[in-house]
């Protein structure tokens, strides 16, 4: 286990100082505290939280990053020593120090922004101010996002010196002299302080927040324990617990890779004990982490700036996204389970595992919080307010609760974890911020939209066709949070003007920026757990590109039928499901090559009607139903009756000698 050399006793109670002071100042703005009879404005308040969390980015991330295959071992000896990060060095705290003092500044003065309009015309110090801040942005961004994102934020911030210059003409635009540009950036409210930090200090700080209580009180290991009660007996149980449990992880965490290093180390050894090659136990570890940060009632970062971009509540995104979630674990479901009987393996004996029953007496916290949560943001009229109560019932019982040990060293590393979670999201979506601003002030967005739908006419596939490789390579380079923005200003708008549901266009944005976390040639997520499994990176990514084939296609459905999406009455929603669950298990036995249910090895031109016909159960027209109906349920009957039943891989995998035969799951 890697010692933290950088985030010493000192800079612990630094991280814990500034995490207490901005999750308070969160709150007093959420639940109109007013304290000392102070309202502050929006612009102070943004200014504040950035005052808050910035110097944490600095004391938690080290200038140069240690390499991610070094963090998980991939290439190493198991007693090799893992690389230690710096200590905080004398330029991170000037970093820290300048980024408060330069925040605090600007609060301080809000009310002279506003009102003398300094986004324009703004004193000297106020200028050179915002030049300083922009400079620690950016270090902030590249600490936390990567090199790729803050050069690609760099760039859009500079664009509007010479928009006016370029000779392509969708891309000309209102030019800005530097010192303008930094007073735009930085004190206007497009830029650092735009839509999506606006939505942070609101809504996300208590989401992430509640997240993190949900891990340190011991939600993690509740979800994996309930999903070893509930599938570890059937076949391939171990990676279906994967599954399971990288879901649940995935909605506290919202991060693919985190996940991968949170759940990996327990589900990747299980699955390669079972009789899982070391290639596919990587990839179903990556690929259902990377479905957290689309699975309610948490989801990731995007999930929550979508409130502010499409202007609707955060419960009916949560709703929105619920369709597309179930069926993308469902497809990850039953590839593993056609992979398990192909290869002819068993499950866990039931003797090693928990009771469901026992397992969910003894987690009645973790389920309450989550019904708490999911109750409250229907029911209340803030869902901002909705986390902080479900914190406090999660904290209380965890001090309270016998036998569980949650006391002042539990509390504090809470705290820390929160903090780092905070600054890490701050500091990417106060970068992001940038690109927004350069965009924006050019006024270069509103036309690239305009332009978008002229080359391609009203062929709304070939923009989504367009959209989804555009996500794909900006989620390369860029965080999916920073690949929704840019593309929610650039994309989003040229998708609806053709008429897609501005829900569906918005999630269309998100699924196919998080894709780029299992698929070649970045695939972070699927790197991160072949470095655990000791598997090829490559081919890690390859499987679990495989594995998560339904994300590439739900998008697409939900795109063209907004039933998926929730968006339309109820009898469509229902059938419209029902016929996407179908359309789910063609694909996925197409794709593993075999009949999920009748046990059967699926010929390959069988394979090919059944995916050709799972896709067209996604379309929302009548014919495409029965058409696709027909060539999936063509395709599995013919298999039926032609295919002899039970036939294994003949170079599968030895199975557990203790494991039971079990029925299919």
């Amino acid at each position: 286990m890697r010692t933290d050399t950088r985030v010493t006793t000192p800079w612990r109670a630094a991280v814990i100082v500034l995490t207490v002071l901005g999750v308070l100042l969160a709150m007093n703005q959420v639940f109109f505290w007013n304290v000392g009879g102070l309202s502050l404005l929006t612009n102070s308040y943004l200014y504040l939280i950035l005052a808050a969390f910035l110097p944490v980015v600095f004391i938690v991330n080290p200038l140069r990053k240690v390499p991610l295959a070094a963090k998980v071992g991939a290439g190493r000896d198991d007693d090799a020593p893992v690389p230690q990060e710096s200590p905080v060095r004398w330029y991170d705290v000037l970093l820290m120090v300048v980024s408060a003092a330069v925040c605090v500044y600007f609060a301080v003065n809000g009310t002279r922004i506003k009102n003398f309009g300094w986004e324009f015309m703004a004193p000297t110090t106020a200028t050179v101010a915002a030049f300083v801040l922009w400079l620690v942005v950016l270090e902030a961004l590249r600490r936390t996002g990567g090199t790729v994102v803050t050069v690609i934020a760099l760039l859009f911030s500079l664009y509007p010196l010479v928009a006016e210059n370029l000779p392509i003409g969708v891309l000309q635009g209102v030019t800005y002299d530097l010192p303008t540009l930094a007073q735009v950036h930085i004190m206007g409210a497009e830029g650092v302080l735009g839509l999506p930090i606006q939505t942070a200090a609101t809504i996300l700080v208590g989401f992430l927040v509640f997240g993190v209580a949900l891990q340190h009180t011991g939600g993690a290991d509740f979800f994996h324990n309930l999903s070893m009660s509930i599938f570890g007996r059937y076949r391939g149980g171990s990676a279906k617990v994967s599954v399971a449990s990288s879901a649940a992880m995935g909605m506290m965490s919202g991060s693919a890779v985190s996940n991968v290093l949170t759940t990996g180390p327990m589900t990747i050894p299980a699955m390669k004990r079972s009789g899982f090659s070391p290639t596919y136990a990587g990839g179903i570890e990556a690929t259902a982490s990377s479905g957290g940060s689309i699975t309610p009632p948490i989801m990731g970062t995007a999930a929550f700036l979508m409130v502010s971009f499409v202007g609707v509540p955060y419960t009916e995104i949560l709703i929105a996204a619920t369709i597309p979630a179930v069926l993308y674990f469902l497809g990850i479901y039953l590839q593993v389970d056609g992979y398990a009987a192909r290869k002819g393996l068993k499950g866990v004996p039931v003797s090693m595992l928990p009771r469901t029953l026992a397992t969910l007496v003894q987690g009645w916290p973790y389920v309450l919080a989550l019904a708490l949560l999911t109750g409250m943001l229907f029911l209340t009229s803030s869902e901002a307010q909705v986390p902080y109560w479900v914190i406090l019932v999660l904290l209380v019982v965890a001090v309270l609760r016998p036998g569980q040990t949650f006391g002042l060293r539990e509390f504090t590393d809470f705290l820390v974890d929160a903090g780092r979670t905070l600054g890490n999201i701050i500091g990417i979506i106060a970068g992001v911020g940038l690109i927004v601003g350069g965009l924006t002030a050019t006024g270069v967005s509103l036309s690239l939209a305009r332009e978008l739908v002229s080359l391609v006419g009203d062929n709304v596939v070939l923009i989504l066709i367009a959209g989804a490789v555009t996500c794909f390579i900006l989620g390369m380079g860029m965080t999916i949070s920073a690949a929704y923005v840019f593309l929610a200003i650039v994309m989003v708008p040229a998708v609806i003007d053709l008429g897609v549901n501005p829900l569906a266009a918005h999630l269309f944005v998100i699924y196919w920026a998080s894709v780029s976390y299992i698929t070649p040639p970045v695939g972070l997520a699927a790197f991160a757990a072949a470095g655990l499994a000791k598997a090829p990176a490559m081919a890690t990514s390859v499987a679990a590109m495989k594995l998560g084939a339904v994300k590439y296609i739900v998008p697409f459905g939900f795109a063209l039928n907004p039933a998926l999406v929730a968006q339309d009455s109820p009898g469509r929603i229902l059938l419209a499901f029902a016929l996407s669950i179908v359309g789910v298990y063609a694909l996925a036995s197409a794709i593993e090559g075999w009949t999920v249910g009748f046990d059967r090895r699926m010929p390959a031109l069988f394979r090919v009607a059944a995916a050709v016909g799972g896709f067209l159960l996604f379309l929302p027209t009548p014919l495409t139903a029965v058409v696709g109906l027909a060539l999936v349920a063509g395709s599995v009957l013919l298999t039926f009756l032609t295919v002899k039943a039970g036939a294994t891989d003949d170079d599968a995998p030895a199975a557990r000698a203790d494991a039971p035969v079990t029925a299919n799951a």
